[in-house]
């Protein structure tokens, strides 16, 4: 017993620990149409939703940092109106306002129609703007929508402009039809027993007020969770708003380190990998500790070109293979990780030397060996119009152009090269010449032109 009591008393320290500090605004949307007069257990559909939007008012008003407001639809017109905008805040957002909104929910009175989607379009109005302040939103209802508009599609907009979090829906007397239909709009919950009462309250309250705990495996081929020290983004799904930024490490156990997330949320992480690796719509299980797996197995690779006679700031394009997009240009003589698979390179030298399908596996370093280059001097004695050129694969093929200096240095591959070139001023096409001449590693070739 004293086991299982102070394994309580640490989650409910760490639950403390974990709760936010961030304010947070909370609209409770109450269904009053005429349906709610429906009896239930020995009562009423509108009773129980009483009793139940009470704890929850009473709950969240012990909490510092939270305001809390009411909007009730169907609660005006009669059901023979059909008002599909009988819908109205009837508390606003302000501070120790808990007696008001309860002594309004109990003066409540069942009449219309069941306007959802309106009263969710309606609650963008009722959030104050102000940045940094978590909006959520419970609606507590027995009913499918009666009028035109999809609460899912309005949820879901609202959600992205970040207006709020993704709703508390708590369906009061519902079939397995309401709960499909409205599990799309946000986080469902059957309240249809004392049993669910008490448990959906307290559910909701811990999702909305406290944090919950995670840890991000970052995997290798064989599925272990040994990468590490990558820096992490983590985004609003729906807002695609950056939220944090971490550096990943190993705690003193040699296991990911926790983090702690609003369970409200749905997120999309992002590895800064080489390439990046996105896990997108991760969701939460509140008051579980989360495990999110991503995928992001690496190896080395290592540029080397030695010698005597090298390159003071050569680079090597990298990019995945048969795709444009550049993910690095590395440096010579530098050792740098990417997730396993095939990459081209482009190797910036003269000329250049392209690599393709270069394999990179788990924790191996493949190492791409270049050439030792050589010197080429060029002593020019007159104006030219010249330029160096290679036979490659039996085509001619532009390697640089020589610019005015009379006197240029040009670091180059081993090889085989010639010039083309014609004096400045000579107007006759026939008078071009041409110039061989080799390149070896470590060796200055002069030239006289």
């Amino acid at each position: 017993m004293k086991k299982y009591l102070s394994l309580f008393l640490i989650l409910s320290c760490l639950s403390l620990v974990a709760q936010t500090k961030q304010k947070t605004r909370i609209l409770i949307i109450f269904d009053a149409s005429g349906s709610m007069t429906t009896p239930i257990e020995k009562t009423t559909r509108i009773q129980v939703a009483k009793k139940m939007a009470v704890k929850i008012i009473d709950s969240l008003s012990k909490f510092k940092n939270v305001e809390i407001a009411l909007r009730v639809y169907g609660h005006q017109k009669t059901v023979d109106l059909k008002d599909c905008k009988d819908s109205k805040l009837e508390v606003p957002f302000t501070p120790n306002n808990a007696v008001i909104m309860k002594k309004r929910v109990n003066n409540l009175i069942p009449k219309g129609w069941t306007p959802i989607a309106y009263s969710l379009q309606e609650c963008e109005k009722d959030f104050p703007v102000e940045a940094g302040v978590r909006n959520l939103v419970i609606i507590i209802t027995d009913g499918l929508e009666e009028c035109t508009g999809d609460p899912c599609l309005i949820s879901q907009a609202l959600q992205k402009k970040g207006i709020f979090l993704r709703p508390f829906i708590i369906g009061i007397g519902s079939t397995e039809q309401f709960k499909l239909k409205f599990n799309c709009a946000g986080t469902y919950y059957d309240a249809n027993n004392d049993k669910d009462y008490n448990s959906v309250i307290g559910v909701v309250i811990s999702q909305a007020m406290n944090l919950t705990s995670c840890q991000i495996n970052l995997l290798d081929k064989q599925i272990r969770p040994i990468e590490t020290n990558i820096a992490l983004s983590i985004y609003d799904a729906s807002t695609k708003k950056i939220l944090h930024n971490y550096d990943h490490t190993m705690n003193g156990r040699g296991v990911p380190d926790t983090l702690f997330l609003d369970p409200m949320r749905r997120y999309d992480i992002v590895a800064h990998t080489l390439p990046p690796v996105t896990k997108s719509n991760v969701e939460l299980i509140a008051g579980k500790h989360n495990t999110i797996a991503i995928d992001v197995p690496q190896g080395n690779m290592e540029i080397s070109c030695k010698g005597i006679t090298n390159y003071l700031d050569l680079k090597v394009i990298v990019k995945q293979h048969k795709k444009y997009t550049t993910i690095n240009a590395q440096n010579n003589g530098t050792t740098k990780r990417y997730i396993t698979g095939l990459y081209d390179l482009e190797i910036l030298t003269t000329p250049r030397i392209y690599a393709d399908s270069v394999v990179i596996d788990q924790n191996k370093t493949t190492t791409v060996n270049i050439d030792q280059p050589g010197k080429l001097q060029i002593n020019k004695s007159r104006d030219l119009v010249v330029a160096i050129y290679r036979t490659f694969k039996g085509k001619v093929e532009w390697v640089c152009d020589i610019n005015e200096q009379i006197f240029q240095t040009i670091l180059m591959q081993p090889g085989k090269y010639f010039f083309i070139a014609r004096s400045k001023s000579e107007t006759r096409t026939i008078y071009t010449f041409e110039k061989e001449f080799i390149i070896t590693s470590a060796t200055t070739t002069e030239i006289n032109l």
